[in-house]
């Protein structure tokens, strides 16, 4: 007789960015009873880890939260993917940008081939947002470069992806694997975090400094 499936709360899957309720496919419970002999009372606690499979990908998620016996209800359990680990939300970008970003990581371990051929399209959107000139891609690149929006060390960093993005986009020139995958994400980071979140986050510090000093006076 096959046993009952166990599901989790609705999660994301830090590996392919699905949320849903994943499949609780091994659990391990450290909760134990405590007895406070003083008050004469006994309660559990203790955390619980949990292995999930993600329905859209198939990848395995490690997943912990902390159970006490008076607050056992869904709102009081603060769920945590400890593995993989998230890499952070990238700050500060146009709603156009994190849109197409956000499509490209929903099939990059569906298929990665039109994951590249997403992310090329992040970097076209993003000179379109920058007012990049150019006939193509590769020319609007480089004039971001000139005008500083991307720094040279970068340069070669969008070449590559662009590169694979081609790959990605036709057929004759090949097919990208899944280990072209974390590559090409790291590639796109590099490049939106040195365009929008590093100029967000100095933004925010300035305004910041701008309150203290008003507190000050």
């Amino acid at each position: 007789m096959n046993e009952k499936k166990s599901f989790s709360g609705i999660l994301k899957c830090e590996h392919c960015s699905n949320s849903a309720p994943m499949e609780i496919v091994a659990e391990y419970s450290q909760i134990r009873e405590i007895h406070d002999r003083k008050e004469d009372y006994s309660w559990s606690e203790g955390d619980v880890y949990q292995l999930l499979c993600c329905p859209a990908c198939s990848k395995v998620n490690l997943g912990n939260y902390y159970y006490h016996e008076a607050f056992d209800e869904p709102e009081y359990i603060k769920y945590e993917i400890l593995y993989p680990k998230s890499k952070g939300e990238l700050l500060g970008l146009p709603a156009k940008v994190e849109s197409a970003y956000a499509a490209a990581l929903k099939v990059r371990n569906i298929d990665v081939n039109a994951y590249g051929v997403l992310i090329g399209r992040v970097l076209d959107i993003v000179c379109q947002d920058r007012n990049a000139d150019g006939e193509d891609l590769n020319e609007k690149l480089e004039d971001l470069s000139n005008k500083g929006e991307i720094p040279s060390k970068l340069v070669a960093v969008t070449a590559s992806l662009r590169k694979l993005r081609n790959v990605g986009a036709h057929a004759d020139l090949g097919e990208l694997t899944a280990k072209e995958a974390p590559l090409l994400d790291d590639l796109c980071r590099a490049i939106l975090e040195y365009v929008y979140s590093a100029p967000y986050l100095v933004k925010k510090a300035e305004e910041k400094l701008q309150e203290l000093k008003k507190v000050k006076k």
